[in-house]
């Protein structure tokens, strides 16, 4: 297969992805993904599990409990049952059996104590075909932005990446327990490394009148200046791809030097209610 057909290829399975997640309650059979990729009903099953390394009904299936999740702990006025039509299930006992072999909870202990540990772990199939359909990137991906500075409060994480779901689900917590969610503050992430042990991550939101950090957090400016922007589409759960190719590919060619702060992301238009394939991350590289 020629550089050509096999990128040509790789787009059509992706397009599936994109698909899938920009209409979760929509037309998710078989059939009808074969059609979006324009591969043979006949094969495509096979063709989705060899590219992907799961099944499409799997990868579906995975796609809609992973909103059903978010749903769950976000939006405490929806109840189980519509959460549970939502992800295509006729009855709640059966959405349960599901969720429960996927995550480990039933759907109403999830919601009262997300695991999100357990959730990462059950999506990881997800997280790593999403890996794999990750667009190559070129030099005219990159625009230069130039940021005014962004008083935020933090959290940081020092623990493994692992570990990384607890913190998020904390101060996803906190976040609605003082009315701070993504429709009044901005959000943030902040990665830092000293080279030694596991990179740093900073959780953090913009900094509004009246809000204070909760027990262990902190408070900080996102200083202003020269930026390298990196616009990515879709869940972005995996920043680690992209920041390296700014880092080996985009900074050498373009002769720019790096200003004392590090890396950091802008995560917009996300949430239960948002198609993952619509969800915005900015991956900022700060420019001196």
């Amino acid at each position: 297969m020629n550089e050509t057909a096999a990128t040509n290829y790789a787009r059509r399975m992706t397009r599936v992805l994109d698909h899938i997640d920009r209409h979760p309650d929509g037309d998710l059979s078989l059939a009808a993904l074969a059609g979006v990729a324009a591969f043979s009903k006949f094969h495509f099953h096979r063709q989705f599990a060899a590219t992907f390394g799961l099944s499409v009904q799997a990868y579906v299936s995975l796609s809609r409990l992973k909103r059903a999740a978010f749903q769950l702990a976000n939006r405490a006025e929806m109840p189980v049952i519509a959460v549970a039509l939502e992800a295509g299930y006729d009855s709640p006992d059966a959405f349960a059996r599901v969720f429960r072999k996927a995550f480990g909870v039933s759907p109403s202990a999830f919601r009262r104590a997300p695991d999100w540990n357990a959730w990462h772990a059950a999506i990881l199939p997800q997280t790593q075909a999403r890996k794999y359909a990750m667009p190559q990137f070129a030099a005219e991906d990159v625009t230069i932005a130039t940021l005014a500075a962004v008083p935020v409060v933090t959290l940081r994480h020092d623990g493994p990446p692992h570990l990384l779901g607890a913190s998020i689900g904390r101060f996803i917590a906190w976040r609605k327990a003082n009315g701070a969610g993504p429709q009044k503050t901005r959000t943030f992430n902040i990665f830092a490394s000293d080279g030694e042990g596991e990179p740093q991550v900073t959780l953090a939101c913009s900094r509004i009148p009246g809000l204070a950090p909760g027990e262990g957090m902190g408070e900080g400016v996102i200083p202003g200046g020269r930026c390298a922007r990196l616009r990515l589409t879709g869940p972005a759960d995996d920043l680690e791809a992209p920041a390296n190719w700014l880092y080996r590919e985009w900074l050498p060619a373009s002769g720019e030097g790096l200003r004392d702060f590090p890396l950091f992301a802008e995560r917009s238009n996300f949430g239960p209610g948002i198609p993952e394939g619509e969800m915005v991350t900015d991956l900022y590289l700060p420019l001196a």
